[in-house]
């Protein structure tokens, strides 16, 4: 890589890595040094092409969730928390105390989905993909996105009954409040 190449690779990294590294930690369930070191593997192949990627972005992007769905394949068992009674939260959301609650709430309830419905929800909803291109990015069709976002949604509602028990149409709206990603 030349040294210009080098430079944009660069300014690149410095003005997208915080968004970036947000999408990876939710594609990570919520655990932080995953989504770091997502991050770190998909710059690192991103770097080897940089000077024939067009849209530098998208195509970092791609790899994060190209590199998710490939840690889905591995054998290792996943870490769980699991819990005798499901925490006690109320429904309202009319504080700033209450929007963390419910954005740490919600992180706590994504780590728990499988890999796959995690990645469906966050395109589709974090990300705010159509299907269409949710389908074309996971490599499955419109229909496995759309049978996968409403298992999805129907497994955070069975998970925490009284937080999430709206109606599908206000977890969209949910998901796209400021996801804090903690240094």
């Amino acid at each position: 890589m030349d040294a210009e190449a080098q430079d944009d690779f660069r300014e690149f990294v410095a003005t997208r890595s915080t968004a970036l590294l947000k999408t990876a930690v939710l594609l990570s369930g919520g655990d932080r040094h995953a989504g770091e070191d997502l991050l770190q593997n998909a710059l690192i192949k991103a770097a080897g092409r940089w000077q024939r990627i067009d849209q530098p972005e998208a195509y970092v992007r791609q790899i994060l969730y190209r590199q998710q769905i490939g840690r889905w394949r591995l054998k290792w068992p996943r870490r769980e928390l699991t819990v005798a009674e499901p925490p006690e939260h109320g429904t309202a959301v009319d504080s700033t105390a209450d929007l963390a609650e419910l954005r740490l709430l919600i992180r706590d309830l994504l780590a728990r989905l499988t890999p796959r419905q995690r990645a469906v929800l966050v395109l589709r909803y974090f990300e705010d993909l159509p299907e269409a291109e949710v389908a074309r990015v996971l490599g499955c069709s419109v229909g496995t996105v759309r049978s996968t976002a409403h298992r999805s949604l129907a497994r955070l509602r069975a998970l925490a009954p009284g937080e999430l028990g709206a109606p599908a149409s206000a977890l969209p709206s949910l998901a796209r409040t400021p996801v804090e990603v903690r240094p």
